[in-house]
Parts: structure tokens; C-alpha cells; sequence
């Protein structure tokens, strides 16, 4: 079965007496201030390091349609679908099931399209008796009682995962149910996990106010006639945007390296792009059947995951809102990796998705060259690692994203050392932090030079970073894009991919990029080197002055300068 998602074009008539343009405004931004109001609840509130330093979070604020009135910066992928949650309750139990002081909870991947993980919840807002809109947040959470702690690199189906959720009532009329302590105990963490769920709460009740609060000020008809003309606006933009862009039917493909399970065998991931006039549809139905191993999502990130590639070239100067992606039908093939449907695992549910993001300026980088940029390295490239800290006499769980590099485009190399386009405004962990909450040393962290592919405008380099276990313990290891490093543009180079060594330089040295719950002793070392982003353009048309440049800089080596650009580098320029 394909499931479509097509989103109506009609444009939306708003009645120009009712509402003016310094209103229009006025609301905008306050509905935007409202959800970063809701962020900074949660950040500050929350007790994992993943949320409070990484911000692996989101927000929103969404009308009573379930459409969304304003959001802060966090995962692009979660703001893509944060939506489906709500929308899935009433579609469960009807429009009726909405009451005030009550708060809901979903964790289901086949329905918000993530891991199990990452839990959202919700709330109605309420005024004077009169459902107004919702508040929403999602985040991850640390551990979710699966069979390994944090999560399962090896998982073959969504029971090994941790436990589903929902869509359920965490809190009824003011009062917390049972689901909480369902929580408690099916967690391995039930004191951190708790405590972000309250933050998560907080966040809520913040939103909720706010929304509350401007409600009351304006009016719900002048709110909603603000709200029209936005989605309008958005609307008018992105038609426009998409009219631009050459009529034709253009592709992509690249290939995962391997599901965890299967190592040998690729999991090719393929898309056509057919713009029409003011229309594009993005089909992803010809990628491969869902796999044994967890790298599987829900249709609803798929969908996400395309409106990001499609926001990057179509609208990137503006926040989404519900007149977002008007134009955009996304084709996904229910049971493929891009549709999964269960029992299949969904741990790793984000490796695809960054390659999709990428390969969407792949395929229009003939009709838009000024517009796109060459892939980035791609994937989150996790660690993770638990086990019993002695330090504090406690267990501990931890789970990392590792920077990588950027592409370049045309006018400007691509940036070094920023997290993947999936994780967006996500940030990786000061190493302070790291050492202070984990039983690690960090020996190294540094630029990886020579790793950004070469080109007019150079990729940006990936990152290594090199812990040392200070404590026994395991870890984990999710890195990919080996087979499919970040491709260069125009004549650009591609990247260098990933590398993990595990003891280095010793005879116990062991090279992966997977690996689940391996055991590591006191004194153990894993060095983790993240690929690059591909170049654009010819290298032979890159300014010399550049090279000297990145020489300089640490960038490049002097070999790669000679190698790729024809470059010979001298340590004096005025000799």
C-alpha cells in the first residue's frame, strides 16, 4: 500500500477588515515567543544531559485543527509531524475526548514516525470552556526499558525497544494516572526519567498560558483571522518558490551501509521528484522493504524528514507554520523502511532520513545550482555507554551525537564540526560535562583534517574525539555513510567516511562502525573520526589563496593540497 500525503492548495481567503497587518505581526511573534517561552521551561527543567545541554527537544503550539501556530528551534525532524499526535487521539476516540486539565502521552514509532525514545506530549488548551488549541513537546527520553540499556544497536523488533505508549492520558482532570507509574517501573532510570516527563509538563502548562493569555487579549476570531492570514502568506511564498523551480521529474539514490543485522547487504533508499507547476511530489515508494534490523521509521517521519529537504530549497528564511508545505505531496510505501509497520525495530530510524534530506539538492541540484549544497556527513554517529560509576556509586547511561562536516554550495565551503541536518540545533556535550557526569576522559577533540571533500568550495571537516573509559561498563556504536560518504556537486570530490577504532595502536585494536552493549574495561579507548561534506565545483578552479589557506588553518594537509589541487605548499609566501 502507498500512502499519500497530499496537502490542499487552495489558497486561503481571509477578510482583510478583520484583522490588520500590525496585528497580523503582533501575533506572529508572540505566538514564536510563546513556544521559546516553552523550550526554556524544559531545558531548564529537565534532569538528562540530553535535553538540558543537547537539546534534543521540541516545542509547538497548534490550533484546535491540529495545525501549528508557532514553534521554537530544536529537531527539524520533530517539528515536521509533532501534529500526528494529537490528531491520532481524535481520530481514536473522537473530537468529544478533549478535556480541560487533562494531559496526554504517545511514544508509538508507527505513529509519531521516531523511536521509542522520544516521547511527546500534549495537552488541549482551554479558554472560558472552549477548546482553543494544543500544547505539545517532545523529547528523548534516556532509557525505555528495552533489553539493552538506552538503546539496542542489534534490535530485530519494536518489543526489544522498550515499552509503547499511547496515545493515553498521563494526567486526568489535574490528576496523575497510573501511566506514571507504568513509567516508573518499566524504566531503568525512573528518578531522571520522572523528573523530565515533569519538565515536559511544565513546558505544557508555559504554552498553555501563553496561549491563554493572548486569547483573552485579542479575541479567538481575531487570533484566528491572524493565524489565516500567516498560513496565507506562507502559502503565497512557497507556490511562488515552487513555480520557479524547472517543470521535469528528477532522482536520487544512495544506499545505507547495512541494517545492524545484516552487514553485507546495503539498504538502498531511492527518490523521484516530480514538479508541475506549483506542485512537487517527493516518492519515495521504490526504496527498500522494511529490515530486520532498526533502521525503520513510521510514514509520519519519512514525510518529516522530506519537508526538511523541502523547506532547505523552497522557504529556509521563514518558521514553518500550518500554510507550510501546501504545495507538497510525499508518496511512501507502507512495510518499506520509509513505512514501517510493526513489529518492525525502529531504534535507528534517523540514518535514512539524513541521506533523504541530502538527496533531495541531489536531485534538484540541475534546476536549482544556486540553491543547493553538496550532502553532509549525514548521520547522528551515536556512542552510547552505561554501566556503574564509582565516583558516585550509581549506574549511569549516556548516548552522544558526533559532529560532522557540511557541504558546500555554490559561494562558500561547507562548515566543519555541526551535528547532522537531522538533529538540527541539537548540541553536542561540552567535555567538561562529559567527564563531570560520566566516569570518562576525553583525550582528544579536535578537527579532522583532509576529511571534507575537495572542490571550488571545500566540504567541511568532521571531528575526532577520543574517550578513555575511567570505569568499566559498555558501549555502543552507530556509525554510517561508509558506503555512501557525502557526495560532492558540480565536479566536487566527495567526503572521506567515518572510522572507529576501539583501542588503538595496541594488539587488541579493533576497527567497527556498529557494535551493541560491548563490554569495555577500565582503560579502554574509543576513537571515533566523523566524515566530512562533499565539495562543489572543480577543484581546479579553487583560489590558491584558499588552499594556502586551509594549509594554514589545519584543514588540509600539504599532500592532500598537491593531490587535489595541484597546490605546493611553501611554509614562506614571499620566498
Amino acid at each position: 500500500m502507498t500512502v499519500s500525503d497530499t496537502i490542499t492548495v487552495d489558497p486561503i481567503v481571509v477578510d482583510p477588515i478583520s484583522v490588520d497587518p500590525v496585528t497580523v505581526e503582533i501575533i506572529r511573534n508572540a505566538l514564536t515567543s510563546a513556544a521559546e517561552d516553552m523550550n526554556a521551561t524544559l531545558i531548564r527543567s529537565a534532569y538528562s544531559m540530553i535535553i538540558y545541554e543537547g537539546g534534543d527537544c521540541v516545542v509547538a503550539l497548534l490550533d484546535q485543527h491540529h495545525q501549528v501556530l508557532g514553534q521554537s528551534a530544536g529537531l527539524p525532524l520533530f517539528l515536521g509531524n509533532i501534529e500526528t499526535c494529537s490528531i491520532a487521539v481524535e481520530q481514536k476516540y473522537g473530537r468529544d475526548v478533549w478535556r480541560e486539565d487533562d494531559v496526554w502521552i504517545l511514544n508509538d514509532a508507527y505513529i509519531g514516525g521516531t523511536h521509542l525514545n522520544d516521547v511527546t506530549i500534549f495537552a488541549p488548551v482551554f479558554v472560558d470552556g472552549v477548546l482553543v488549541g494544543f500544547s505539545a513537546t517532545r523529547a528523548h527520553w534516556m532509557d525505555m526499558g528495552g533489553k539493552d540499556v538506552g538503546a539496542s544497536m542489534d534490535s530485530t523488533d519494536i518489543f526489544q525497544e522498550g515499552f509503547r505508549m499511547g496515545p493515553v492520558r498521563l494526567i486526568a482532570d489535574g490528576v496523575e494516572t497510573d501511566v506514571v507509574e507504568l513509567i516508573q517501573t518499566n524504566t531503568r532510570f525512573p528518578y531522571q526519567t520522572v523528573g523530565d516527563m515533569h519538565a515536559m509538563i511544565a513546558a505544557l502548562r508555559m504554552g498553555s498560558i501563553r496561549m491563554q493569555e493572548l486569547v483573552r487579549k485579542y479575541g479567538l476570531d481575531v487570533i484566528e483571522a491572524a493565524r489565516d492570514e500567516i498560513f496565507r502568506q506562507t502559502e503565497a511564498l512557497e507556490l511562488e518558490r515552487v513555480r520557479q523551480i524547472p517543470d521535469g521529474v528528477y532522482f536520487a539514490e544512495g544506499v545505507l551501509d547495512n541494517d545492524g543485522i545484516d552487514l553485507d547487504t546495503p539498504v538502498p533508499i531511492k527518490l523521484k521528484v516530480t514538479v508541475t507547476g506549483h506542485q512537487i511530489e517527493f516518492d519515495v515508494t521504490e526504496s527498500a522493504d522494511q529490515t530486520v534490523g532498526a533502521v525503520n521509521c513510521g510514514v509520519a517521519q519519512a514525510i518529516s524528514a522530506l519537508r526538511v529537504g523541502y523547506k532547505i530549497l523552497v522557504s529556509p528564511e521563514t518558521n514553518s507554520n500550518g500554510g507550510s508545505f501546501r504545495p507538497l505531496t510525499v508518496k511512501v510505501r507502507e512495510g518499506s523502511v520509509l513505512g514501517a509497520v510493526a513489529p518492525a525495530a525502529c531504534q535507528w530510524y534517523f540514518s535514512h532520513l539524513g541521506m533523504l534530506i541530502d538527496m533531495v539538492s541531489r536531485a534538484l541540484a540541475p534546476a536549482l545550482p544556486d540553491r543547493v549544497a553538496a550532502a553532509s556527513h549525514g548521520d547522528s554517529m551515536i556512542i552510547t555507554s552505561a554501566g556503574f560509576d564509582p565516583r558516585v556509586g550509581r549506574n549511569w547511561v549516556s548516548m552522544e551525537a558526533t559532529l560532522g562536516g557540511w557541504g558546500a554550495w555554490d559561494g562558500s565551503d561547507g562548515e566543519s564540526a555541526l551535528i547532522n541536518n537531522v538533529n538540527g540545533s541539537l548540541q553536542d556535550f561540552p567535555i567538561e560535562m562529559v567527564e563531570t557526569k560520566w566516569p570518562f576522559r576525553i583525550r582528544e577533540y579536535s578537527i579532522r583534517p583532509d576529511s571534507g571533500g575537495a572542490g571550488q568550495w571545500r566540504g567541511g571537516n568532521g571531528v575526532v574525539r577520543e574517550y578513555e573509559f575511567l570505569a568499566d561498563g559498555v558501549f555502543g556504536l552507530w556509525f554510517e555513510r561508509s558506503k555512501t560518504p557525502a557526495w560532492g556537486l558540480f565536479d566536487g570530490d566527495g567526503a572521506t567516511g567515518p572510522e572507529v577504532v576501539i583501542d588503538p595502536g595496541t594488539p587488541q585494536e579493533f576497527r567497527t562502525l556498529k557494535v551493541n552493549a560491548r563490554p569495555a574495561t577500565k582503560g579502554t579507548i574509543i576513537r571515533l573520526a566523523v566524515g566530512g561534506g562533499g565539495g562543489y565545483g572543480k577543484p581546479a578552479d579553487r583560489d590558491h589563496a584558499a588552499v594556502r589557506f586551509d594549509i594554514e588553518n589545519g584543514y588540509i594537509s600539504a599532500e592532500r593540497a598537491l593531490a587535489d589541487y595541484g597546490y605546493v605548499h611553501d611554509a614562506d609566501p614571499t620566498s
